[in-house]
């Protein structure tokens, strides 16, 4: 087994005032030759975006784009028409392709929001532009992993133009949870949103993460009451 563990304290930050943003891999201003991408992971960005203030419209091209809110609301907007706000417990996809314009604000004028944004080389590049939007229950993940991203939109999961698994857990101290890869050529990448785990050795606190490859399965046990995101894709060359 190969793992890599990036520490919350040991992230990329920018503080732009209506944006505080945490990068895991090399992002704008931030760049480690060591941190460019894990496997078709190529943007981990945990942001807070100050109430009315957001992301003018700007250009995408060519990656799959993933949003998961975690406190507030995002409001977004696109070239093509689409309109949509997004909430906690909701995910949001939007395949680039061939090219898209779009804007992400705060929805609040006075409550601040954080969100993951999170972005994955696609299989194949120049498709047509897609978006898609989805509530996740959030009891549909107590003490289990939710899948709320697959390959091939298993029980409701969204899907990307890679092949790719996101899930969502929300665990009670003292659980145990098996982890496999998906398929061969596949490595895990464990995001711990809040609380504290050990898994492969490691201890994990809140922001934490762990890249594991090369794997049969690894057992994570938790610590203190824990949510994490769990994301599977392909290990590039």
């Amino acid at each position: 087994m190969e793992k890599i563990i990036h520490r919350a304290d040991n992230r990329g930050y920018a503080n732009h005032g209506w944006l505080k943003s945490h990068h895991t891999f090399s992002f704008a201003n931030y760049y480690d030759p060591a941190r460019i991408h894990f496997g078709a992971l190529r943007v981990f960005n945990d942001d807070y975006v100050k109430g009315g203030m957001g992301f003018g419209a700007h250009p995408h091209d060519n990656m799959e784009i993933v949003s998961i809110v975690l406190d507030g609301s995002m409001e977004h907007r696109d070239n093509t028409g689409r309109h949509e706000v997004i909430r906690k417990n909701d995910v949001q996809v939007m395949s680039a392709g061939t090219g898209i314009v779009h804007s992400e604000f705060n929805a609040s004028k006075t409550e601040d929001a954080n969100f993951l944004q999170i972005w994955v080389f696609p299989k194949e590049r120049n498709i047509t532009p897609r978006y898609d939007q989805r509530t996740f229950d959030p009891a549909a993940r107590e003490n289990t992993l939710q899948v709320v991203i697959s390959p091939d939109a298993t029980d409701g999961a969204l899907t990307l133009h890679q092949d790719t698994w996101f899930s969502l857990g929300d665990f009670e101290a003292g659980r145990k949870i098996d982890l496999t890869p998906k398929q061969s050529g596949i490595g895990s990448y464990l995001f711990l949103i809040d609380g504290e785990i050990k898994v492969a050795d490691e201890v994990l606190t809140t922001r934490d993460a762990i890249g594991l490859t090369d794997y049969e399965k690894v057992t994570v046990e938790v610590v203190k009451p824990a949510k994490f995101l769990l994301i599977d894709v392909p290990m590039l060359n």
